[in-house]
This record gives C-alpha cells, structure tokens and sequence, in this order.
C-alpha cells in the first residue's frame, strides 16, 4: 500500500459557490484549477479551494435526484469523500479491494491542470467515500502559501459499537495503522478514541465512538444531527498558530473559549511553553506535550445548522501525537457554547 497523504477532501454542499466563498474569506484559501476535464452533470457545480498543500473540492447539486443532493438532504453540508495521495492508484484500489472494501468506481484517467490523474474509490464510512489519487508526474503539489500548510488530521465519529470495526477496515483496506488510543471523560459523558495513521504519517484519522453507559454527549448528538458516521472536523495545520489565530479572528472566525483556569494550572501542568503563556491566555490556545515536544491547538465554534462540523488550526513543535488535556477541554468548552445556545 502507497498512500502518502491526503490529496483532498470533497464537501457537499447546499451551494458551492457559497461555501468556498466563505472559506476562502476567512480561512484565505484560493480558488484552484476546476478539477477534472469531464463536463459536470447537469445541475452540478464544483468550486476548488487550495492553500499549501491542502485541496478543498465543494460540490452542490440543482437536481434532487443527484447523489449529492441526496447527501446533503441526509446529512447537510458536510464531508463526502477524502481523497488519498498515493503513487499507483490502480494497485491501491486493487488491493483495498480484494482486502473487503466495496467498490464505487474503477481505476480511470483523466486530464486535470495539465496533468494526468488517475483515480478510483471505495465506500468508506458511511456516505464517506475513499477515493485513490495518481497525479502524473509526482507533484510537488503545493497551492498558494498562506497561514496554513497542510492537513494534519480529520475526526470522525462512529456510532456505539463501531469503533474496533471501523479501525480494522482502515487497517485492512488502506494498510493504516494505530499510534495513539484513549478514553474521554467530561463530567457524566464519555467517549473512546482511536487515532489511525499511514506509514507515511501523511494521512492521519481520529476515530471517536461514545460511551453509551453513560449520560448522552456532544457525539451522540452529532450522530443523530447528521443521522450515522461522519466526519466531524478537519484539522488545518499552521507553522504559527500565534499569528493564524489573530489574523483568522480579524477576518471574522469565531474560535472556543478556555477557562482562566485552564491557564492558571497551566505551568504546574506542563511547565514552560515555547509560546508565552500570556499570548495563549489571549488567544485562547490550547497547549499540550508528548515526548516529541509540544502541541498547540484552537477550535472554531459550528456555523454548521446542525452544528455537526468545525474546524482547528493546529501547530507542532515536535509534538506526535494529540494533547489528551485538549481533547477534554474541547469538548468542555462546546458543552459551554451548546449550553449558552440552549
């Protein structure tokens, strides 16, 4: 198995050109080639975002009949296909499948950008599809610079019951493997979480089922609000999280909140930060570390009618895995927001 990275991921959407505007105002992405030289399906309008290395398609759908439409009618807005870097799509594809993945299309070559791409896919998770993608030559396939680099990682969240198959699928059918396991307590909830990652460490998921034994939380909401598995954010990662976060907030972004006391616990906690403790407490920066080094992390609050989906802005100086101190106090600070909203 080839998989290097993540290429793109697709989001559908109510109104494409609505939705890319947006993102492209607040988060500074631009506007890339259209992708893919095959006219588009009557009705169906595709808009490309690129910035660094990360490629965000959104498509939307006049027709009521097409596929698309229909997801966002299940789902609203929301991710419905990750797109996987990988050096021999048809291989890819030929082995995920003979290892159980379900086929949607096969291995077919088109022109995009002046460059031959070859894709497929197989159903992923739930409506989640995962497709395969060959770009010939090899790309040093970098977008405009701007704040952010590349993807760091997407969180999904699974029913109750599905975490340890959903893992073996990833394993068996794109040779992903796991770094990282933990249980998640806030207050009366609870949630196991799983982290997959592929030999490239380019592709990275955060796999998150709930504790059904306990008070229903923020995961079983998004289960029922987006009606089964999805993805739940995406992460942007950043070589100054300092600076993203007072630029994305001037352009109107909307992040969580922390506690005072989260700061004041802080050094006693972690000892000294590489980013003064102050410029966190401003900025409402999470902090965390492992034996790589440190990790620091921001949510944005749900524009999301359902409020189903967000994004983070996330900086690594070192660090490998994810704050297990930050993934609490995220879910602590939507409980706060979801309380304030109720």
């Amino acid at each position: 198995m080839s998989i290097q990275r993540i290429d793109h991921v697709e989001f559908h959407v109510v109104n494409a050109d609505e939705a890319a505007r947006e993102l492209a105002g607040t988060f500074g992405f631009q506007e890339g080639p259209h992708p893919g030289a095959a006219p588009l399906p009557a009705g169906r309008n595709a808009v490309l975002l690129r910035q660094g290395g990360i490629r965000l398609l959104f498509t939307s759908s006049d027709d009521p009949a097409d596929p698309v439409a229909g997801f966002v009618r299940r789902h609203g807005d929301g991710v419905a296909a990750i797109g996987l870097s990988c050096d021999d799509a048809a291989a890819c594809y030929a082995a995920a499948v003979a290892a159980g993945g379900d086929p949607l299309s096969a291995p077919a070559a088109h022109q995009e950008d002046g460059r031959r791409v070859v894709s497929a896919a197989i159903r992923g998770f739930g409506d989640v599809e995962l497709r395969f993608v060959q770009r010939d030559p090899a790309p040093a396939d970098e977008g405009p610079e701007g704040l952010l680099v590349e993807l760091d990682h997407l969180a999904v969240c699974v029913p109750s019951g599905e975490l340890a198959r959903t893992v073996q699928f990833l394993e068996q059918t794109l040779g992903l493997r796991q770094i990282f396991t933990e249980y998640i307590a806030v207050g009366s909830q609870g949630m196991d979480s799983i982290v997959v990652q592929s030999p490239s460490g380019g592709v990275t998921l955060t796999l998150i089922e709930p504790d059904t034994s306990r008070d229903p939380g923020q995961i079983d909401g998004f289960l029922e609000q987006h009606r089964g598995v999805g993805v739940q954010h995406l992460a942007f990662r950043t070589d100054d999280i300092a600076l993203s976060v007072q630029t994305l907030e001037g352009r109107g972004v909307r992040f969580l909140s922390t506690p005072e006391r989260y700061y004041d616990q802080l050094r006693e906690r972690l000892g000294d930060s590489v980013i003064p403790l102050e410029t966190l407490r401003r900025l409402n920066i999470l902090v965390d570390r492992d034996h790589g080094g440190q990790l620091f992390q921001i949510f944005t609050r749900s524009v999301h009618p359902r409020r189903t989906f967000f994004l983070e802005v996330i900086e690594r100086r070192g660090a490998l895995t994810f704050g297990s101190a930050n993934i609490k106090a995220l879910y602590e600070a939507v409980e706060r927001t979801d309380a304030s909203h109720a």
